[in-house]
């Protein structure tokens, strides 16, 4: 599956304007987790980590209220690689039971929430630009609680556990990854 292809799913599944950017924005996360996670990654490896990324959410509209099919129906439609499709499913554990194992699968376990906080934090920022926003701005907002309520903080701080990256660093590469691509994202 190429890049294209996986946009073209996913242009088909979401018709939400955000939900694209969000999956934007996973995608581009889990392109810099690659890199950081994997001394030389082919081309193949960062390419394959963004589409699990760019899809991750892909049935996300058509399972609302199920959150138990989230990352499963779309697994079930679309033929994907067995590695990105365990990762979809894994992405949303807590529902569906298929627990992250491999680097990847626990990168877009952990991923997904940050992108979102770090999206809330460059809409409170006085010029709402993510690339005024600092890895210490986003730790300082992690840590309130009443903010963006809806990123699970103790699913993000899976980073150390799992993925060995210590969280201020986790946000360095997330943020860092978003911000390439800001011009896409409106940001």
């Amino acid at each position: 599956m190429t890049r294209f292809d996986a946009y073209q799913i996913l242009g088909a599944h979401l018709k939400n304007p955000n939900l694209v950017k969000h999956s934007l924005t996973a995608e581009a996360a889990m392109q810099g987790l690659c890199r950081y996670l994997n001394a030389s990654p082919t081309k193949e490896e960062v390419e394959e980590w963004g589409i699990t990324g760019l899809l991750h959410d892909a049935d996300y509209e058509e399972t609302t209220g199920h959150p138990e099919l989230h990352g499963i129906k779309i697994t079930e439609e679309i033929n994907l690689p067995e590695n990105i499709a365990r990762a979809i499913k894994g992405h949303n554990f807590q529902y569906t039971k298929v627990m992250p194992q491999t680097q990847m699968e626990w990168a877009i376990a952990t991923c997904d929430q940050l992108t979102g906080l770090i999206v809330a934090c460059t809409l409170v920022h006085p010029d709402k630009r993510l690339a005024s926003v600092t890895p210490d701005f986003i730790l300082k907002r992690f840590y309130e609680k009443s903010f963006a309520k809806g990123a699970d903080r103790e699913t993000i701080l899976l980073c150390e556990s799992k993925l060995n990256i210590p969280l201020i660093k986790f946000i360095e590469i997330i943020l860092k990854s978003m911000q390439e691509i800001a011009g896409n994202l409106g940001l």
